[in-house]
């Protein structure tokens, strides 16, 4: 049988051929799947015969032709049907994923994990006894596809050390694959397989495809619709109390120096019914935390249902867009509520958000539930108006500073955090000396800073100038980092004494002697993994904590980064809730 089905595969790999050959698309990656043939991705459920050509002959003509070798290779019928997704199996190939870059591509990995394992793959651990080694790839930044160049100079390598007794297929997937799709094949010549952000589903068929003709096979076409609710994503780690969860992918908002709209495209969001059960299966399973994703996770819109709101999105006081106002859709503080209710017990997170996308009614559904953690991220990138207007954010440092108050006062005691480039084109001493002060003012929990790096494809690649020196950019964002830290640490410190409920993750890092959790603001706590009671009641039997369990931390010291602590005992978080409403008259849910 699986003579026949590599036969058949090879037989498959020639119709393709020609049918490409017959759209007039090069003849030098017959697989190249971004040709005009093609308009939309291809998804598992479509058939293979919709893709072909619509001059010349069809496929069903050439099948009948080719009869009897067809017949002689697998007794396949007239029907252009059979050239469906059972003819794309791994026959158990080995799999290995290297992951770089965002918490999406997290996401994403646990997602072609699940389209390769439905296709007959199986996962591996080891590079080096792999048959097909992909990488997922960030495009963000330089730094990081240099990186991710240099690791696929190895992979290349080991590939030519492998030879013909054991042959590695290398694939790119993801933002970079995308954007650098010509360089890689062309002059790069170091894959086998390139596939974009919105053709995983098609992963199985390329591989197929270059393993039997021992050519380039690409799929980096991006779509309109495709948001993959339909596939369970196979987690990377199934023990960790944590999980990612996409609820909607791409951007609209252009910002100048974001490359994500020109690699993940357009703004699509899952339904939220998918969403919900995806979260009832995490639920089950047993984890406690869930992080709802997108590249602006709060512009969430569900259109697939015809019960939702007609009202226009309602942008934060003082922000404007690029766009009109959108219309229609289930909105993001509906999911919100929704899936805080699938498990009073599991924590909800979201990221990240953009600060133009926060009404009331996600402020209140924040507030209103416990288990939505009180910490939210307002990326404000600089604190000059005149270089927020060359990003195209769409508000002011004013504006953004009314948002950081309105916040606070709907969420008491929330934790924020923030995102900042330091030498965005055009940004001047006084301009850097505004953002420190901003950091000075809001006093975040926690920030990510980087030095500005000039993307191609980006509106600010074309219409502005990358004029700060790089060492300038550099000591700005030292600036940068060192302010964060100095505000992190005095808000941390004035906390040490307090008792914070901590989701334990497992082991510190840094001695199995001790554990390692986070508290709701999402900042770590190390206590050492001593038997503890269930509840605050002594004489009860003692027992060590274990991941997934919340256990309530006297904080004992603290840095910028986080805290050390001695732990007192086991809890819930609703018995936590409870307990600090009685003792303090008010909730601490955002301890």
């Amino acid at each position: 049988m699986a003579t026949r089905l590599c036969r058949t595969q090879q037989l498959y790999s020639c119709l393709f051929t020609l049918r490409q050959l017959s759209c007039g698309a090069s003849s030098k990656f017959p697989q190249f799947s971004t040709s005009k043939c093609f308009q939309k991705t291809v998804n598992s459920s479509e058939s293979v015969n919709k893709m072909g050509a619509h001059n010349g002959p069809s496929l069903g003509d050439f099948l009948r032709a080719a009869q009897p070798a067809a017949q002689a290779a697998d007794n396949v019928s007239e029907s252009d049907d059979y050239l469906g997704a059972h003819l794309f199996q791994g026959n158990s190939r080995s799999v290995y994923i290297e992951t770089y870059g965002c918490q999406m591509n997290v996401n994403d990995t646990e997602i072609v994990r699940s389209i390769l394992k439905q296709s007959g793959f199986v996962n591996s651990t080891s590079i080096e006894k792999a048959d097909v080694v992909l990488a997922m790839t960030c495009a963000i930044r330089e730094g990081a596809e240099d990186k991710i160049w240099r690791r696929m100079h190895y992979f290349k390598a080991l590939k030519k050390r492998r030879g013909k007794r054991h042959p590695l297929k290398i694939g790119l997937l993801g933002c970079m694959a995308e954007r650098l799709k010509h360089k890689i094949i062309d002059q790069e010549q170091m894959v086998d397989v390139v596939c974009g952000p919105d053709a995983y589903k098609d992963l199985p068929r390329l591989l197929v495809v270059t393993s039997s003709s021992n050519q380039a096979a690409v799929n980096v076409q991006l779509s309109l619709e495709e948001t993959y609710a339909d596939v369970v994503p196979v987690r990377l780690n199934s023990d960790s109390p944590s999980a990612f969860v996409s609820i909607m992918r791409g951007c609209d908002n252009m910002c100048t120096y974001c490359i994500v709209p020109f690699t993940r495209g357009r703004e699509r969001s899952r339904p939220l019914t998918s969403i919900v059960n995806e979260i009832n299966i995490l639920s089950e399973q047993g984890c406690k935390e869930v992080t709802l994703l997108g590249q602006n996770v709060n512009s969430y819109r569900d259109l697939s249902s015809e019960e939702h709101i007609s009202s226009p999105t309602q942008l934060s006081a003082g922000f404007k867009t690029v766009y009109k106002p959108k219309t229609g859709g289930r909105r993001f503080a509906e999911l919100l509520e929704a899936v805080a209710l699938v498990n009073p017990e599991m924590r909800i997170r979201f990221t990240s958000p953009h600060p133009k996308d926060f009404p009331d009614e996600v402020l209140g559904a924040i507030t209103a539930y416990p288990n939505i953690c009180k910490q939210i991220h307002l990326p404000a990138q600089s604190g000059n108006s005149s270089v927020l207007e060359a990003m195209g954010r769409g508000y002011t440092r004013e504006a953004y500073l009314e948002l950081v108050e309105h916040v606070r006062k709907a969420i008491p005691g929330v934790a924020l955090s923030s995102d900042f480039i330091a030498g965005f084109c055009g940004e001047t001493e006084e301009a850097h000396k505004d953002t420190l002060s901003l950091m000075d003012t809001v006093k975040y929990n926690f920030a990510y800073c980087f030095p500005y790096s000039m993307r191609q494809k980006t509106r600010a690649y074309h219409r502005l100038e990358d004029n700060v020196p790089k060492e300038v950019k550099m000591k700005r964002h030292e600036e940068l980092h060192a302010t964060f830290r100095k505000h992190a640490e005095v808000r941390h410190m004035a906390q040490v004494g307090e008792k914070h409920l901590i989701l334990v993750e497992g082991e510190s890092k840094r001695s199995s002697l001790d554990l390692a959790g986070r508290n709701d603001a999402n900042t770590k706590a190390v206590f050492p993994n001593e038997p503890i009671p269930y509840g605050s009641e002594n004489g009860v039997e003692k027992i060590s904590a274990k991941p997934g369990d919340y256990v309530v931390v006297e904080l004992t010291s603290a840095t910028s980064l986080g805290f050390k602590g001695k732990a007192l005992y086991r809890t819930s978080l609703q018995e936590f809730e409870e307990h600090q409403k009685t003792e303090h008259g008010f909730s601490h849910a955002c301890l």
